[in-house]
Order: C-alpha cells, then sequence, then structure tokens
C-alpha cells in the first residue's frame, strides 16, 4: 500500500516530458506515460526550478523533480513554460511610487506586461522576501508581481521601496 506522505524523488533519466496535441503537457514518469501532467513547485517562493512535485490530472503525486538543470533539453523546457502558466508573476521593472493612502499602500509600478497599480492594506502581510533581493508583492485582491533584485533597480526605484523594506 503506498503511503500518502512518502515524498519520492524522480532520479536522472526517469521522466521525459513533452506537448500533447492541443498543447497539453504530457510525459513519460518512471516507465509510464501519461497524456496529462500538471505540476506545482513545492516551494514556490523561494525554488523557482527545484523541487517540482509532477501529478496525474487526478492529482495523485508521481514524484519530486530535483532540479530542472537535471532534466534533458526538451523536458527542461517543456516543464519550464508549465511552470511560467501555472505561475504567471509578472516582473517589476521600475517602482514609481509607493504612496500610503487612509488605510491603504497604494503601488505604480512598470512591469514586464506594462503598468500596473497594486494596494495593500498590511505591507507586512503583502510583501513576502524569499532570499537575496528579491520581493514578491501581492495585492488585496490576490494580483501578484516579483522584484526579482531590488538592488537591481534604478535609484528612483530604490528610494521609492527604502521607506517600506
Amino acid at each position: 500500500m503506498k503511503d500518502s506522505y512518502d515524498i519520492h524523488m524522480i532520479e536522472l533519466g526517469e521522466a521525459f516530458f513533452s506537448r500533447g496535441q492541443g498543447g497539453v503537457f504530457q510525459g513519460v514518469v518512471k516507465g509510464t506515460a501519461y497524456e496529462e501532467l500538471i505540476v506545482y513547485r513545492t516551494f514556490p517562493f523561494l525554488y523557482t526550478t527545484q523541487f517540482i512535485s509532477i501529478r496525474t490530472a487526478k492529482g495523485e503525486e508521481l514524484g519530486i523533480v530535483r532540479d530542472l538543470a537535471e532534466l534533458d533539453e526538451e523536458s527542461r523546457m517543456e516543464l519550464g513554460h508549465e511552470l511560467q502558466l501555472r505561475y504567471f508573476l509578472p516582473r517589476v521593472t521600475r517602482v514609481d511610487s509607493v504612496k500610503q493612502k487612509s488605510d491603504l499602500w497604494l503601488w505604480e509600478l512598470q512591469t514586464t506586461l506594462g503598468p500596473t497599480r497594486i494596494a495593500m492594506r498590511n505591507l507586512h502581510e503583502h510583501m513576502q522576501f524569499p532570499g537575496g533581493g528579491r520581493i514578491i508583492l501581492t495585492d488585496i485582491y490576490g494580483k501578484r508581481c516579483e522584484i526579482l533584485d531590488w538592488h537591481a533597480l534604478d535609484s528612483h526605484s530604490r528610494m521609492q521601496l527604502t521607506d517600506v523594506i
């Protein structure tokens, strides 16, 4: 009997991923072919390309890929693309302003997908610092974006962030 709490690592050469008809993410894991697979980051903010949970369409975990770098080129590319689709996260390229108005913090940002505004009630609940200079921002409606490294932003952006970090 399979214990649902066991962790099964997918070792080098045990998994191959591709796209099926209609662009469905599929693969072969430990010798068994699956027409549809679902992926999750086990540590979504800390490890973006490591410890990736591979599951069947019904949600049964098949195993965990330790690192995308361990996969063949096609598998690495397809799994990376699938993660981008699941974890849609625009990157902040500039912080235009951060202002507090009544009980809200209002952010005006430039991202890789264009300008956006986000609102937060409490900075400590809506800002996450997974490591290095990376910051994940989440607004009151659940919209998210990331600052890859706030130290690498332009001086205006860094100045806007100094009061809130």
